[in-house]
């Protein structure tokens, strides 16, 4: 049976300060690499035979401590930006409490957990589970049709869209969907890619 293994890159330095990042090239923070690397050392003794991750550096550097202490630094890796993070339009930057204070709690929480609501000038969840569930069908599933595991290091929005595909979470119920950073959520599937089991590391 295949394995696909999600997680979300550790801290940026822009989760720290409370800030929408979205598509801006934030680094990682020291807890950032800390969280990466037990991050890896929880995923030792899988065998993955591939890794994607976005083009963005807090996702790459995640994905290469996670691989040096998971004890696989020569596994193949595919950058994109199919899986980068949604943009932010306009917040991003932006301090969250402050835009809070601006538009109201209510209407922040909307731009950032809701599937189809867009924030000023940027991308809904709907518009970025148009770009990651394609490239998910077309360059990751394969991998694990051939039985092998893939473990994919993305960004909170991007892999709340294809949690969403691939565990039937509702429009609804993905307002209720956050992320912690630098945790492996690990998928057991059978031969036609149908989740046996699901549990985070």
């Amino acid at each position: 049976m295949p394995i696909l293994v999600l997680v979300r890159h550790g801290q940026s330095e822009w989760n720290l300060e409370n800030r929408f990042t979205g598509e801006t090239d934030v680094p990682l923070t020291a807890k950032g690499r800390e969280e990466a690397c037990l991050a890896g050392d929880k995923l030792r003794g899988l065998n993955f035979s591939h890794a994607f991750t976005s083009v963005l550096i807090r996702a790459i550097e995640t994905l290469e401590l996670i691989l040096l202490h998971a004890g696989l630094p020569a596994c193949p890796v595919t950058r994109d930006p199919a899986l980068n993070e949604r943009n932010y339009g306009r917040l991003q930057g932006l301090n969250k409490a402050e835009v809070a204070k601006e538009y109201g709690a209510e209407q922040v929480a909307l731009w950032r957990r809701s599937y189809s609501v867009r924030p000023p000038g940027g991308e809904s969840l709907a518009d970025t589970a148009a770009r990651v569930l394609p490239y998910y069908h077309s360059a990751i599933e394969p991998i694990l049709r051939e039985g092998k595991d893939v473990l994919v290091v993305a960004h909170g929005n991007s892999l709340r869209a294809l949690m969403m595909s691939l565990e039937g979470i509702s429009e609804e119920a993905i307002v209720e969907v956050d992320l912690p950073t630098g945790v492996p959520r690990r998928y057991e599937l059978d031969a036609s890619l149908r989740i046996v089991k699901v549990n985070e590391l």
